[in-house]
């Protein structure tokens, strides 16, 4: 029996000023009535500070962009995926990098590290919904069926940073690329160099930005695989006349932003400046006045003049940091209802803690590894996305 994946419908939208009122109608709003109450355990930011400073230089903290606060006062540097794998990869004196992300990205860190360092992520369970929508059995399948076309030696397989090592290990071995955001045109526009079409995993919709606002590709150019459809849902014919073969994958935070969000923040915010990451719906993006990845999000926000006027389309945490860090512009969030991507805060502060002060004990836990076959072929797709012109 073939079951068929249908994408959830958007929310309702409305706005709020971070911190200056609440939405009853939605599920949480996008502030808290006072203070967020202390950890369970008041001693957590001392103990933390105490097992990070008896490890010295022997351990080296990433924060990811879209943590919260309380995890991210102990990194040592904070970035989006790519950056932070190779800021890892810049510390060879750290025998420990602990990863305050999701495991795709603990996984990268683990590839562009030296073979004796060792990468602990706090919580197992912190994994990425979307690099879950991409399973290599699912990916081979579909790459069978491009063979039994005769399509597979003329379509190259670019797959987004957001992917697990298993599919970064099958891009390499079939001579693809890696991709961010911030590079996903010279990705694009490299591989269709090489290839009469792209096989983009796994972010659909930062695989039709990219490839119709950017490389001036019709939306018709795109046609969209379906994991939990016979062969994809795709006929030969439309194979053999795409362009781009976008998985049918997203993000379930920046997936929820919606074209009535946009709407909706011009009509209450006069002169308002609509700015959103890459990952959004082709027609949240197509809406917004600036377009962006997390790292761009943030200079752009620190770049703006005193006074202007901003909503951002992306996860909350670094939506509410921008606006504590900018009270002079008005930062607002672009959904009323709560986008904290769950995963990720998976990592609170009981778990980072544990895993120092087990470090701090001799203990390695949670320790990220990659099948050395799989990390050697992630890794060349990674070597050409940094050889990309």
């Amino acid at each position: 029996m073939t079951t068929t994946w249908v994408e959830p419908s958007g929310t309702a939208s409305a706005l709020l000023l971070l911190g200056r009122g609440n939405d009853p109608g939605s599920e949480r709003g996008v502030d808290c009535p006072g203070e967020l109450p202390a950890p369970s355990d008041p001693n957590l930011v001392a103990r933390a500070r105490a097992a990070k400073a008896a490890l010295g230089e022997q351990v080296f903290v990433l924060g990811h962009h879209y943590q919260r606060d309380e995890v991210i006062q102990f990194a040592d540097v904070t970035g989006d995926s790519f950056k932070l794998a190779q800021q890892a990869a810049a510390r060879p004196e750290a025998d420990w990098i602990v990863f305050c992300g999701v495991h795709f990205m603990a996984e990268s860190a683990d590839i562009l590290t030296a073979d004796r360092q060792r990468v602990v992520l706090p919580d197992l369970a912190a994994g990425c919904s979307m690099a879950d929508m991409a399973a290599l059995p699912q990916v081979e399948t579909a790459w069978r069926r491009l063979a039994d076309l005769g399509l597979a030696g003329s379509t190259v397989p670019v797959t987004y940073m957001n992917s697990s090592a298993d599919i970064k290990g099958f891009v390499g071995r079939h001579g693809g690329v890696v991709c961010t955001s911030s590079n996903a045109r010279r990705a694009l526009t490299w591989a269709l160099e090489r290839g009469q079409r792209v096989l983009f995993l796994p972010d659909q919709h930062l695989g039709r930005n990219t490839a119709v606002r950017e490389l001036g590709l019709e939306l018709s150019d795109c046609v969209l695989w379906n994991p939990h459809q016979s062969d994809g849902g795709l006929t030969g014919q439309q194979l053999r006349d795409a362009t781009i073969v976008l998985w049918r994958g997203h993000c379930s935070v920046h997936g929820r932003f919606t074209l009535e969000c946009v709407t909706a923040v011009r009509d209450r915010v006069p002169g308002v400046n609509v700015l959103v990451h890459p990952e959004c719906r082709y027609e949240v993006v197509a809406a917004a006045d600036q377009v962006g990845s997390t790292e761009k999000i943030i200079k752009t926000i620190e770049s703006a003049p005193a006074g202007s006027a901003w909503a951002i389309g992306t996860e909350l945490n670094l939506v509410r940091r921008l606006a504590g860090a900018h009270p002079d512009k008005q930062i607002m969030f672009l959904d009323r209802t709560v986008c904290y991507c769950s995963t990720m805060n998976r990592i609170d502060l009981p778990h980072l803690v544990w895993a120092l002060e087990e470090l701090a004990a001799g203990r390695v836990v949670n320790q990220i590894t990659v099948e050395p076959d799989t990390a050697a072929h992630a890794r060349a797709a990674l070597d050409r996305m940094l050889a990309l012109p």
